[in-house]
């Protein structure tokens, strides 16, 4: 609890530091993920450009914002959709168009890593693009690698 306070604190004395755009652009993910924890349909999905792509943790995952929105819906129902405590993010790049990535901390899922691409429309910072991985130990990478091959039946169990 205590760590993940320092943390905060740390990402927050940076982002203090930022420039207008990088402060701009650590709002709307910010808004992102606490949407998303408060189950705010709307307002989450506002956060999106219109041809926006979002990338989950399964290799199925890859969807348009609508078949995103059809699938989030159920999760977003009862007020709630899911939760992500930022450890870190780091945002890239220039102009119109800018990158980042960030460590999150999910209570099923463990570390996770988001990266995705923004960009402004009419002065406005939207995401386009999404991406959502697990971050996994290099010491326990290869049996996790089994593990998946195994449920994608490439090998026997």
């Amino acid at each position: 609890m205590i760590a993940a306070l320092l943390t905060g604190l740390t990402i927050l004395s940076s982002w203090a530091t930022a420039t207008p755009e990088t402060q701009a652009i650590n709002t709307l993910i910010d808004g992102l993920h606490r949407d998303a924890d408060r189950g705010e349909f709307q307002s989450y999905f506002d956060r999106y450009t219109p041809t926006a792509v979002f990338m989950g943790t399964d290799k199925t995952e890859r969807w348009t914002i609508d078949a995103f929105k059809q699938y989030a819906a159920p999760a977003f129902a009862d007020g709630h959709g899911w939760s992500y405590t930022v450890i870190e993010r780091n945002v890239e790049g220039d102009g119109d168009t800018r990158w980042f990535d960030e460590i999150l901390l999910n209570k099923k899922l463990g570390h996770c890593r988001g990266t995705g691409v923004v960009q402004r429309i009419n002065g406005e910072w939207k995401l386009a693009h999404y991406s959502l991985t697990l971050l996994i130990p290099n010491d326990i990478a290869a049996a996790v690698g089994v593990s998946t091959q195994e449920a994608d039946g490439l090998i026997e169990p």
